[in-house]
């Protein structure tokens, strides 16, 4: 399949694996960029120096495309934007801030520079900034979300009428179905982030993977909107958070509560109870943990498939 977006990344499916902290590393970047989709590598989770390994030994599994997401409101940006210079990163994904802070930057080294909107005013302003596409991220998605919660269906077409550049459609994505649902509302291409939570190379913990593939529909809820809105898997800390939260709890006691490393001890180190454990919606129909690779081949088989079906 080509289309602007298997050309921009020089993949061969319009399919993005999502940078998810805890989740994406080079295993997981390099296996979905070897099955011919786009690997991402997380740097959310990650200080710059381990970042750096990260990268150098993704080039090292794969000859394909890769990138890295980088959350602009991460305290050691600076480090990290250099460190993907330095090592000659072809992509990057930005998220959560404002994407002229860095675009022009990363562009004058001929890095490919895609930004995470959750509205079609964002997209605008990442058009405007000189990004190259932006993924459009609906309220299904998992971690942190937008203010706006759109769901993916109505921002799809929205940010898709508002700008030029490429769409590539995220928030409750996990199957080619779902992968045909965006191309015909106006996307180009996916970023899928669960499903790829839900695979053998992915870093998070295997109690936190089979936590996802045994969650059922109601089971993950957006919380924290005082701080950064964040989906969650319901368990003993969101319940703290709920607690708080009815409660008036103010910015600094919800912060408090959140502490430090609550994520890593969820996702990366498996305590379910105390931990924070993001994911998206469409954790309700992921029931597998698969090979990264198979996992891009069923995907788009499946959206193949689908798009040889006589509608009923």
């Amino acid at each position: 399949m080509q289309n602007r977006v298997t050309k921009l990344f020089n993949i061969a499916y319009p399919i993005v694996q999502a940078g998810m902290i805890w989740a994406s590393g080079w295993r997981l970047a390099s296996a979905v960029s070897n099955a011919g989709a786009l690997g991402i590598i997380g740097s959310g989770s990650m200080y710059p120096e381990v970042l750096r390994a990260h990268i150098q030994q993704c080039k090292a599994a794969t000859k394909k495309p890769f990138g890295v997401n980088v959350p602009l409101l991460y305290p050691d940006i600076d480090k990290h934007i250099q460190i993907i210079i330095e090592e000659k990163v072809p992509i990057v994904f930005t998220s959560a801030g404002n994407p002229k802070t860095w675009t022009s930057t990363l562009k004058l080294h001929g890095i490919t520079v895609v930004h995470v909107v959750s509205s079609s005013k964002f997209a605008l302003k990442a058009q405007e900034a000189g990004c190259d596409a932006v993924v459009a991220e609906g309220f299904e998605a998992g971690g942190h979300n937008g203010r706006e919660e759109t769901t993916t269906m109505v921002l799809i077409p929205a940010v898709c009428a508002a700008v030029n550049i490429p769409v590539l459609a995220a928030g409750g994505i996990a199957t080619g179905r779902q992968m045909l649902a965006s191309m015909v509302l106006g996307a180009e291409g996916v970023q899928v982030g669960s499903r790829f939570v839900a695979s053998n190379e992915a870093s998070s913990h295997e109690n936190f993977k089979n936590l996802v593939i045994n969650s059922g529909e109601g089971d993950t809820h957006l919380s924290l909107k005082q701080l950064t809105p964040v989906r969650l898997l319901k368990n003993d800390f969101f319940n703290l958070v709920q607690q708080a939260e009815n409660k008036g709890a103010s910015t600094d006691e919800l912060q408090k509560l959140l502490g430090r490393g609550r994520a890593k001890l969820g996702m990366f180190e498996g305590n379910l109870a105390e931990g924070e454990l993001e994911i998206g919606q469409v954790s309700a129909i992921i029931k597998t943990i698969k090979p990264a690779a198979e996992i891009v081949q069923e995907m788009y088989k499946e959206y193949e498939a689908a798009l040889k079906q006589p509608v009923k």
